[in-house]
């Protein structure tokens, strides 16, 4: 008699080398190409084992296994950011990943054995996908009661922008309304459709929690942007310089984006051999400067690539330049560019917040810097911005 849950062990190292490489390959499984091989591999094995163990003709199931390395990976899966369509991929992947692997052996059973080894395999796959759905589903609520927590603390930060003009507070106002809309509308279908049981683990669910986070976390960033903004005409925000790896700050920056970039189909170049090796700053102010500029070039950029240079100086300065090869400005909307809500010409993004340039340009004049655009209507765009190399004195807070 065929021992197929032998068979199975015998073959894990091959069955997860060939289905790592599946999801890898897979275009409908875009995040995959964010993490490492190690990653995508993380925690399968063990429901390849689990899944041996209940095949074995002397052996209990053993779904207690099946469902820990399950909800495993759907915590693991939820934190690296893949989509509940990317994970019901990768366990279709890894079902035909398996009976290839050994549809040979297979074969060579009675009837009786094929049909209770194709039993099992389902079975277990189909309790695996279950499990790791209900660990994805309880990952994302706690991040949205994180992100709902988060807009509560910052709501009464929002009375200070009182301050602004009325126009101001009118676009804000009609800019909060779009995901405010969107957050109430599928928080309360998915809501509706958690009380029915056979609809809680269903993918349409976990899409709804995924549109009602994406609403929330672009509400979270139309938010802050306004309180930097907020804070910056109120002479609050405040400069900590320190010395700073660069060319470290400026990857760590580019790891965070590159989702968006390889979402988009853009390639990140960065040319980094001239750039000063330290620099004195604050650099958190730094960073948002270079994530504000690397992200709004990505945004506005339909095919091709977005290019970091930097390079030291003369003078005690150095120079981060941002280029894009996507569909420019035009001359007379540059110097409205800075301006804060202003989205203008063609650069109207719904993901845009109309903040990103305008708290840019206060953040370089904050650091002692300067800005500068070149531009052409579908020609590209380089933003250039220039920076001493250390900062003499600090700007206190007025708190």
């Amino acid at each position: 008699m065929q021992d197929f849950s032998q068979l199975l062990k015998d073959n894990i190292d091959r069955i997860k080398q060939n289905w790592a490489d599946a999801v890898g390959n897979d275009r409908h499984i875009r995040s995959a190409a964010t993490i490492n091989r190690t990653a995508i591999e993380d925690h399968i094995e063990d429901v390849l084992i689990a899944m041996a163990i209940t095949m074995s003709q002397t052996a209990a199931d053993d779904d207690e296994t099946v469902a820990k390395a399950s909800i495993s990976h759907g915590v693991l899966r939820a934190a690296q950011g893949f989509d509940p369509s990317e994970i019901a991929q990768e366990y279709h992947l890894l079902r035909k990943t398996i009976f290839d692997c050994l549809r040979t052996e297979l074969l060579t059973g009675t009837s009786e054995e094929i049909f209770r080894a194709v039993m099992v395999i389902d079975t277990v796959i189909d309790l695996a996908i279950s499990k790791c759905f209900k660990s994805y589903v309880a990952e994302r609520l706690d991040e949205l009661e994180q992100v709902r927590s988060q807009l509560s603390m910052t709501v009464t930060e929002l009375k200070r922008l009182a301050r602004s003009s009325e126009d101001n507070l009118s676009i804000l106002a009609h800019e909060l309304k779009t995901p405010l809309t969107s957050i109430i509308g599928y928080a309360d279908l998915f809501l509706r459709q958690s009380r029915q049981e056979q609809a809680r683990d269903s993918i349409a669910s976990l899409e709804h929690v995924e549109k009602v986070l994406r609403g929330g976390r672009r509400l979270l960033r139309l938010i802050n942007d306004a309180l930097d903004l907020s804070r910056y005409e109120a002479g609050k925000m405040q400069v900590i310089p320190e010395v700073i790896d660069l060319p470290a700050l400026i990857q760590a920056v580019l790891e965070v984006i590159q989702p968006l970039a390889s979402d988009r189909g853009l390639q990140l170049i960065t040319e980094l051999d001239q750039a000063p090796a330290e620099v004195i700053t604050d650099p958190y102010r730094l960073q948002q400067v270079i994530v504000n500029l690397v992200s709004n070039a990505v945004r506005y950029t339909e095919f091709g690539s977005v290019t970091i240079t930097s390079r030291t100086l003369a003078n005690d300065r150095w120079a981060i330049s941002v280029t894009d090869t996507g569909i420019g400005i035009d001359p007379e909307d540059q110097i409205r560019l800075f301006a804060p809500f202003e989205r203008v010409g063609t650069m109207r993004s719904p993901d845009s917040t109309g903040l990103g340039l305008a708290i840019v340009a206060r953040l370089v004049e904050l650091l002692k810097g300067n800005i500068y655009l070149s531009s052409q209507p579908q020609e590209g765009s380089t933003f250039t911005v220039i920076f001493p190399l250390e900062i003499q004195d600090v700007i206190e807070s007025n708190d």
